[in-house]
């Protein structure tokens, strides 16, 4: 197995990678909060666990990765209070809860394959485990870390030695009225108390609620990936992974109740993923529209030019997103996808050669994934004196991990959409626009059709209508 070296957020450092069991880890990612679209910051987190999972199995490991989805009990605040995010998207799209839930768990998958991003081996929704949820509860409140007040269930952290293991955060900064996500909740003994399962809703319409031994009701955001992954991967974790917006509460949360819960440390590295940020901050869906990888594919970039765009910049770097930069990357895909189309299949593998550019492929990735580095090695090959068929075969093993398609056939779609097709398509587009916006819905569906007996099929999405040639 090759070396892997990673920033270990436990730590503040970056620490030789040791699963506990030699040549197999077990990995978890928390997974979306499925109310709405992922925006394209959320999507750059999975992006580079993809690329952590990747890089694990491309270097030996035998890797279990299981991943949650949130389709209950998520807050919009990072405290116990606020709007519930999925009952909030289903009064936003008049449905009920799970329709939502379905409907953007679906959609979430759908951009994770545009961006070649593997499914993990589990995905475990948060309704599935409401059992072990509360046994976890059961058993925290028997060994003295949880308690009920007001109706609900509280871990106390006042029984650890040390809660903020994981951040810089400290008691002071969580008084009401220091930062936006803290509000005064009369019923806790700490400030830093949180919910494990409320009976006393705070939201008229609470849809998804179930009995317990402390009343109807259903669980805190943090008790779920305890318990998935204690579920699937048992008590001892070696990699989780999340945004850097997750360090706290929830993963401080979760290592309080796991341990509490276990008895024994629970999880070794820890792995973050800085922000996305856009001129006006870091990027959200509270901010209005936000962007999408439909709203990327309707302005003419393929997915793939946005993952490009992730690996050029390390994972632990706040990335500042521009239409500007997405077209340079755009450009430079397009170049490296047309000089790696060119090269020859035919000649005998070179094999120290091979050897030598793999080993500096794994000495970048192997140092804290340093896929800026990577992408200049996949450069080198190309520029290497080497044949074509061992150039070939190194790209090949390189995409393995970065995973851009670069030996993916070129879309006969592109090939055949000229400059004419184009202006075509997005004038009956507009004709249509228009005929929507008149009530002229005959009209419109004959524009609709027009198209479609042309071969292009078109669909209404929130950033608008997107269109492609059906094959």
């Amino acid at each position: 197995m090759r070396e892997v070296n990673l920033y270990n957020t436990l730590s503040k450092k970056i620490e030789p990678f040791h699963p506990n069991e030699e040549g197999k880890v077990k990995m978890y990612t928390c997974g979306p909060t499925v109310y709405h679209y992922a925006h394209i910051g959320n999507l750059r987190s999975y992006i580079m666990e993809d690329i952590l999972e990747k890089y694990l199995r491309y270097a030996g490991y035998n890797v279990k990765r299981v991943m949650n989805i949130t389709d209950v009990g998520h807050l919009t605040s990072d405290a116990d209070s606020g709007e519930d995010k999925m009952l909030k998207g289903a009064k936003r799209e008049h449905k009920t809860v799970m329709e939502i839930a379905e409907f953007y768990k679906k959609a979430f998958f759908s951009d994770c394959d545009k961006l070649n991003i593997k499914t993990p081996d589990v995905v475990e929704p948060a309704t599935n485990c409401i059992s072990e949820f509360i046994h976890m509860i059961e058993v925290l409140i028997e060994k003295g870390y949880a308690y009920i007040a007001g109706g609900n269930v509280y871990f106390d952290t006042s029984k650890l030695k040390e809660y903020y293991v994981l951040s810089n955060q400290n008691e002071e900064e969580l008084q009401v009225g220091v930062r936006e996500d803290v509000q005064e909740d009369v019923n806790k003994k700490n400030k830093t108390d949180f919910v494990l399962w409320f009976t006393k809703s705070k939201f008229d319409s609470q849809e998804l609620k179930w009995e317990s031994p402390w009343g109807v009701g259903y669980p805190g955001w943090h008790i779920e990936c305890s318990c998935i992954s204690i579920k699937h991967l048992g008590e001892k974790l070696d990699i989780h992974c999340g945004g850097v917006d997750n360090i706290f509460p929830h993963h401080t949360n979760e290592i309080a109740q796991s341990e509490s819960y276990l008895g024994h440390k629970w999880c070794n590295y820890w792995f973050h993923v800085q922000h996305l940020n856009d001129k006006s901050g870091k990027m959200s869906k509270s901010k209005g529209e936000f962007l999408t990888v439909s709203l990327l594919e309707e302005k003419g970039y393929n997915p793939l030019v946005y993952r490009m765009f992730c690996l050029q910049s390390h994972y632990r770097k706040p990335l500042l997103f521009s239409y500007e930069v997405m077209d340079n990357v755009k450009i430079a895909y397009d170049k490296l996808k047309k000089r790696i189309s060119s090269l020859g299949k035919d000649g005998e593998m070179e094999e120290e050669k091979i050897a030598e550019y793999q080993d500096k492929f794994a000495e970048a990735m192997g140092n804290d994934l340093n896929t800026s580095q990577a992408l200049t090695v996949l450069y080198d090959v190309l520029k290497a004196d080497m044949n074509d068929a061992s150039k070939r075969f190194l790209v090949a093993d390189f995409d393995k991990v970065l995973s851009l398609g670069l030996l993916d056939e070129e879309s006969s779609e592109e090939n055949e959409i000229d400059a004419e097709l184009k202006d075509m398509i997005e004038s009956k587009i507009a004709e249509r626009k228009a005929a929507k916006k008149e009530k002229d819905f005959a009209k419109a569906d004959a524009i609709r059709q027009e198209l479609l007996d042309k071969g292009i099929e078109i669909k209404d999405t929130r950033e608008g209508t997107v269109w492609n040639l059906i094959k």
